[in-house]
């Protein structure tokens, strides 16, 4: 209900004008009645002679009038429920992706991202539609079909049981029905998120998939997701497709019952055939609006169970710890400090890492090294505080990294160069703004030369050059200069760069790591490579998470068989090449 406040008012005057509507679609019958009593005659040599032709007239100007003024409290009511629907669409979605974007990256491997573009997407769109009809049709149609029970009652005292059991009948179909069809509405949705990541992974993947000819595995895959789908949405739809037959038969039932009785009345002289016409045409009435209810129903459990989906997320609390608690303050050179640290993604799974301890000085450059899922790039992302340690603690400047006054400090101070180079579609002088919004053209392109991407802008025509999604017109290599460029701009304390320089030449990553080591903050260089770590400061050694070595590359060479056998079947590898 809180996006309901900005548009209240156009929440108010949709259901009001169409209530106005309503009222002179139940006045319809009463005209008719009477132009049929009044404006006709009796029953004259099998013909119904007119007895007041102007009576008739001004009758059917009137109901023209009721017309008239129905379609425009119909239109003024759309304009105002589709406001009201589109703005409390827009801002859940706004804060659905503020809510995404403050998520940790453990909860977004969690929820996964098929499902966060599904909550945006779909599920949005189905609470859009079903907030439309709520405010269109959920007064109208109760008003109208209790109206018509009341008009009947005035017309007609003795119609009311026929009216009431019907109404009473139809409500109890109807609510068996979305009582069924919510939790089903709920699974189908679920189901379309798997459709959707079989697309992504599809579209995404495309170049792998063909290169492993996996295409028919995939296909397969994605038609087994897609029939589950089908089959969900079938059984879902054919239960919600009872309620119009079911409301047919029994209104028609009951239709077929007033005017049974209707007729026997009008022949004992006990009603008039006016009245029966206006019974008949009110249960016509109920008739049409129970099957809007029923389907406005369908589309509010469908909107309900989108709805649900949405408030799951919005209601997500970020995993990562904040704390206030004071921490000690730094020795005059440390920039970070790893105390006893260990971390689990998730509970009951191995560590990623366990007990590390090391520290590393401000200016110094320091290399991580090990294998492949040696735990390398969990242990920087700890620094920026993209997931939390399960031990221990991380201090950056002596303070906590969870810390909750340390956390602007944190994204705004240090520099993070990815594994994946990610690029957006715009212009590079754009993407390169990301590190600092207000740098002049002049600390682009240092940035861009110490990156050794000066001449990739250039060759591409200079900074407005443009950028395709994700990057798709630039190569590999280019896009790891470009983002390294983007994190320079920053002018960080602390340079992260995880294998960041891997689609590099060696001459390239040689004249990257001599110019960034130049400069005056904390670099901190994940790698495969130990050519890229060879010249650090000091060298961590990571295997199966476990800090196995720190020291130089002369101390490590003596005393660390790890780093030795990552160094030695490397040389072997260049000296033979």
């Amino acid at each position: 209900m809180t996006y309901f406040k900005p548009y209240k008012w156009q929440a108010l005057l949709g259901p009001l004008f169409k209530l106005l509507e309503a009222t002179f679609e139940l006045l319809v019958p009463f005209v008719v009645a009477l132009i049929v009593d009044k404006g006709f005659g009796a029953l004259v040599d099998g013909g119904y002679p007119f007895a007041d032709k102007g009576y008739v007239v001004k009758m059917c100007i009137l109901l023209g009038g009721f017309g008239l003024f129905g379609f425009i409290f119909s239109v003024v009511a759309q304009y105002f429920s589709a406001r009201a629907a589109t703005g409390v669409a827009a801002g859940v979605r706004s804060d659905l992706f503020k809510k995404l974007q403050s998520l940790s990256y453990r909860d977004i491997d969690r929820l996964g991202e098929a499902t966060m573009l599904t909550r945006m997407t779909s599920d949005v769109d189905k609470m859009q539609t079903g907030v439309n009809l709520f405010l269109r049709l959920l007064l109208r149609s109760p008003f109208i079909v209790f109206g018509a029970l009341v008009c009947a009652c005035v017309i007609d005292p003795r119609s009311f049981g026929v009216f009431g059991g019907t109404i009473l009948v139809l409500a109890i179909v109807v609510y068996a029905v979305m009582f069924a069809c919510m939790p089903l509405y709920k699974r189908t949705q679920e189901k379309l998120d798997k459709v959707l990541l079989s697309t992504r992974e599809n579209l995404s993947g495309a170049r792998v998939l063909r290169a492993f000819c996996k295409e028919d595995a995939e296909r397969a895959l994605f038609n087994e997701r897609n029939e589950e789908l089908t089959k969900g949405r079938k059984f879902v739809g054919g239960i919600a497709a009872i309620t119009n037959p079911l409301t047919y038969v029994l209104i028609n039932l009951a239709i077929i019952l007033l005017l049974w009785t209707g007729a026997i009345r009008v022949d004992g002289g006990t009603l008039t055939q006016g009245k029966v016409i206006a019974l008949y045409n009110l249960m016509g009435q109920i008739l049409i609006e129970l099957i809007k209810l029923a389907n406005l129903i369908v589309t509010v459990a469908k909107a309900a169970a989108s709805a649900g989906r949405i408030e799951s997320v919005l209601k997500m609390q970020p995993s990562l710890q904040l704390i206030d608690e004071e921490g000690e303050v730094a020795k005059a050179t440390e920039m970070i400090r790893f105390e006893n640290v260990s971390i689990r993604y998730t509970e009951g799974a191995d560590e990623a890492l366990t007990n590390v301890n090391f520290s590393i000085n401000k200016g110094e450059t320091v290399g991580i090294i090990g294998g492949t899922g040696s735990g390398k790039t969990t242990l920087v992302n700890l620094i920026p505080h993209f997931y939390d340690v399960t031990e221990g603690r991380v201090l950056v400047n002596g303070k906590d990294v969870r810390r909750k006054d340390v956390q602007a400090y944190l994204r705004d101070r240090i520099g993070v160069v990815p594994q994946k180079a990610q690029l957006f579609k715009g212009t590079i002088r754009e993407n390169l703004l990301w590190g600092k919004a207000d740098a002049p053209d002049e600390s682009l392109w240092a940035a861009a030369k110490c990156a050794q991407a000066a001449e990739v802008i250039e060759w591409k025509g200079g900074l407005d050059a443009p950028v395709e999604q994700g990057g798709k017109n630039f190569s590999g290599g280019q896009k790891q200069r470009l983002t390294i460029a983007r994190a320079l701009v920053r002018e960080p304390d602390i340079l992260i760069l995880d294998d960041s320089s891997s689609a590099l030449d060696y001459a390239t990553d040689a004249a990257l790591r001599r110019d960034i080591k130049a400069l005056d903050t904390t670099v901190i260089i994940v790698s495969q490579r130990a050519s890229s770590v060879r010249e650090a400061d000091k060298i961590v050694v990571l295997d199966d998470g476990k800090t196995v070595g720190i020291g130089t590359h002369a101390e490590l060479m003596e005393a660390c068989e790890t780093y030795r056998e990552i160094y030695f079947s490397q040389y072997e590898e260049e000296v033979t090449a």
